[in-house]
């Protein structure tokens, strides 16, 4: 009987230990915040490839899946390939989605032409910024992805992760908040 309060009381506290780091990362605008605003990275893909131009302003008052991320992996990518899909089925409330690679890398461009390609995205927009992100935005440094999901500029939802922490079930859990935005 000792035992298992013993371990019971480990796993709680463990799980409260994780629960706290995970609340200590905040990245982006929170929710309820307005978008800071205008920022123009160069586009790989979509309407505007090669060139640099805002999406917060091409998707104006529109729902948007917003995602600021330092490098490509495996669990982004099933990420976006996601929300490509969402993004298409939400055409009749013109849902948009983009990723922001904040990063100096000189090969990441050619990279993520290559996973757009690889991928087939059609409706989910690849994008390069600086290291720091886009002025305003608090993209914090030591997270890795951080998801933004918006409607009418304002944040409905706000998931930041560091490096490796996000795993499948962050994905669906993302997925799932889409009917804030989309209203559906």
């Amino acid at each position: 009987m000792k035992c298992a309060f013993l371990v019971a009381t480990v796993v709680a506290g463990a799980l409260l230990a994780s629960g706290a780091n995970a609340a200590e990362l905040k990245s982006g605008p929170q929710v309820g915040e307005k978008l800071p605003g205008a920022f123009h990275p160069l586009n790989i893909n979509g309407p505007t490839p090669g060139q640099k131009q805002c999406l917060v302003w091409r998707n104006g008052g529109n729902p948007v899946a917003m995602i600021f991320a330092r490098e490509i992996d495996s669990t982004l990518t099933s990420l976006v390939k996601k929300l490509d899909a969402a993004t298409a089925e939400n055409k009749s409330v013109k849902m948009g989605s983009f990723v922001v690679f904040c990063s100096d890398d000189k090969d990441l461009e050619a990279k993520l032409k290559e996973l757009s390609d690889k991928e087939g995205l059609k409706n989910c927009v690849l994008s390069l910024d600086n290291p720091a992100g886009p002025k305003g935005y608090k993209v914090e440094k030591d997270a890795a992805i951080t998801v933004v999901l918006y409607n009418k500029r304002e944040i409905k939802s706000n998931f930041a992760f560091k490096k490796g922490e996000m795993k499948p079930e962050d994905v669906e859990k993302i997925i799932k908040d889409l009917p804030k935005i989309t209203n559906k």
